[in-house]
């Protein structure tokens, strides 16, 4: 007889429980080693803010007259907290429409072999480095935007946003909101094509069986199903906006907090600490790591603000 013939329900028993040793085994190193992926990124977070807290304590307790010429810490952060808040709202409001408009059309209404097509091109343009968005906007984008901002400035003068006069070279605030918004667009494409192949096919077709439209299948199947990932996209491309730097820098005529969106002026955060970290040193180079810390909690705040909305709209969804 064969050693497999002779075999025991004694062995067999035997095996069994070393095969389940071995794979409970397993369980505990991959839980151990997601345990401690997610410990890393707890730790690395808390290292983050500690250094710039620490960083920032003397620029935020030093007397008035001592910092940014005489102005003080929260009257020099103020202008570039607005900048910023202001630059990334405007390009989600450019951004997000186009982006779940493409996503659409990629998921649910372009052939197959146009739809991968774009897909690749939508991944490439989410690989551009800022610094090229930023050659981009200040060669082409800014000096191409001239006439139009003339042309708002003689026509709607009377808003505030567009009063004039209007930048000569086109270095302006609203120009660094659009270089950000086609900056943002792939990422948040990307992620709501995903978030829209996702949606279960039963809902679809349930939909287009009872004489729906395919707009309206869309609008009663699909987006309630992908609201929690929309927002998350928006959410992702809200967080490369309020950080984005080298494009903003590039892009940005700096100067004072104005209301009008194409005269040159306002400034951000990152672009900010960009132009001038280089030559801080002592209490300068704190206030710098300050406005870093105040665009830390800002972030921070976002996201939070961004996990709340979202649970609140997962039983529309079906999420889990």
């Amino acid at each position: 007889m064969t050693a497999t013939e002779t075999k025991t329900p004694e062995s067999s028993g035997r095996l069994r429980a070393l095969s389940s040793r071995q794979g409970a085994a397993g369980d505990k190193v991959f839980s151990g080693a997601a345990l401690a992926a997610g410990a890393i990124i707890l730790v690395v977070l808390v290292a983050v803010a500690v250094f710039l807290v620490v960083q920032a304590m003397p620029a935020l307790l030093a007397p008035q007259g001592q910092i940014a010429n005489g102005k003080g810490f929260w009257p020099y952060i103020f202008p570039l907290v607005v900048g910023t808040v202001i630059a990334a709202a405007i390009a989600l409001l450019i951004a997000t429409p186009i982006s779940i408009g493409v996503a659409l059309f990629i998921s649910h209404y372009a052939p197959r072999r146009l739809a991968q097509i774009l897909g690749y091109i939508i991944d490439l343009l989410a690989a551009i480095p800022s610094v090229i968005f930023g050659a981009w906007g200040i060669s082409f984008l800014a000096p191409a935007l001239v006439p139009g901002y003339t042309w708002l400035s003689s026509v709607l003068g009377w808003i505030p946003i567009f009063a004039g006069p209007p930048s000569a070279t086109g270095k302006t605030l609203l120009t660094a909101s659009i270089v950000l918004a086609v900056m943002v667009i792939p990422i948040i494409t990307s992620v709501c094509r995903e978030i829209f192949l996702q949606t279960p096919k039963l809902h679809e077709e349930a939909a287009l069986a009872l004489g729906a439209t395919r707009w309206e299948m869309i609008r009663m199947a699909v987006l309630p199903f992908a609201r929690p990932g929309i927002i998350s996209a928006v959410m992702l491309g809200l967080g490369r906006a309020l950080g984005e730097t080298m494009a903003v820098a590039l892009v940005l005529s700096s100067g004072p907090l104005i209301a009008s969106l194409i005269q040159s002026g306002n400034q951000t955060i990152a672009a900010e600490i960009a132009l001038n970290f280089p030559e801080a040193s002592g209490l300068s180079l704190n206030t710098l790591i300050a406005a870093g810390l105040v665009l830390f909690v800002v972030t921070l705040a976002v996201n939070i603000l961004a996990r709340w909305v979202i649970s609140r709209h997962k039983e529309f969804s079906g999420a889990n």
